[in-house]
């Protein structure tokens, strides 16, 4: 597999596109799961005209978002970071570096999220939370592709949490997927486009830090795969209050965020699970 993501890192993000496009498709027709999951999370966040309306889209979207994996974890940073061709928003990262402050990048499932963090990590330390998958032949392709000398790596065990706490508190940046569904016992249900989710405290503890700017960030596909325009901005409202109010809070920003651009979400997520050994939400 390994061979296989080099072979395909070497072609032009253009025809990865186009072959994702065709990708995304397949997985459409091949699954009912996946098609039952974004039809109903789609149809969640908006009418049935738009929901409709959008589903092509995020349908070949979703496709194109696993063929340029192969093109952002193997090919050399410089190049990657080459793939950013337009940047919104960058005067938060230096407004946060005068100040002294550490930096919470939350990323959600949309566009290009890998490259948000090698954009990052080109200019200065970051480190980024990630789960191991389940499958283990995708660990090797994850270290080469996710790591390097700017870019750390933290597994989302106790051992990973002390490594972001260290990062902030040395005022670096740290990255993390806040959309996932963490595991039992690491999460709270909170609402998420009107339904209960089960939502990271971690996400939500880490504002918490002092010394902290949050940053919401994206990279957005642009057409005909001539590359990402990568889009930073702040929250529209300041965390504060319990675990689960912030963790409320950061659900409603993602949703603002993911309502900017909604073709390019990955709706065919199941967001709404329930963890093993987690009871159903509140009613």
């Amino acid at each position: 597999m390994l061979l296989l993501f080099r072979l395909l890192g070497g072609l032009p993000l253009r025809l990865l596109h186009a072959l994702g496009a065709l990708f995304g498709w397949l997985a459409w027709f091949a699954s009912p799961d996946y098609r039952r999951h974004l039809r109903e999370n789609l149809g969640l966040a908006y009418p049935p005209d738009e929901a409709a309306a959008i589903r092509p889209a995020a349908i070949a979207h979703a496709g194109r978002g696993a063929l340029e994996l192969p093109r952002v974890w193997m090919r050399p940073q410089a190049e990657v970071v080459s793939l950013v061709r337009q940047v919104s928003g960058w005067e938060l990262v230096e407004a946060a570096w005068r100040r002294g402050d550490g930096i919470l990048f939350f990323t959600p499932h949309l566009g290009c999220f890998e490259i948000t963090a090698q954009y990052y990590a080109a200019r200065a330390p970051i480190t980024v939370l990630y789960r191991p998958p389940k499958q283990r032949w995708l660990q090797p392709l994850i270290e080469v592709g996710r790591g390097g000398d700017k870019l750390h790596l933290a597994r989302a065990d106790l051992s990973g949490v002390r490594l972001l706490l260290r990062a902030l508190q040395r005022r670096e940046a740290v990255g993390m997927l806040p959309d996932q569904v963490p595991g039992r016992g690491e999460g709270v249900w909170a609402p998420f486009f009107g339904r209960p989710a089960y939502s990271m405290t971690l996400a939500a503890r880490l504002t918490e830090t002092a010394g902290t700017t949050v940053i919401l960030a994206w990279a957005e596909r642009l057409p005909g795969g001539a590359g990402f325009h990568l889009r930073l901005s702040p929250p529209d409202e300041a965390f504060a209050g319990s675990v689960a109010t912030r963790a409320a809070q950061l659900n409603r920003a993602l949703e603002t965020l993911i309502c900017r651009c909604p073709q390019q979400y990955l709706w065919g997520y199941n967001r709404y699970k329930a963890p093993r050994g987690v009871g159903p939400p509140p009613c």
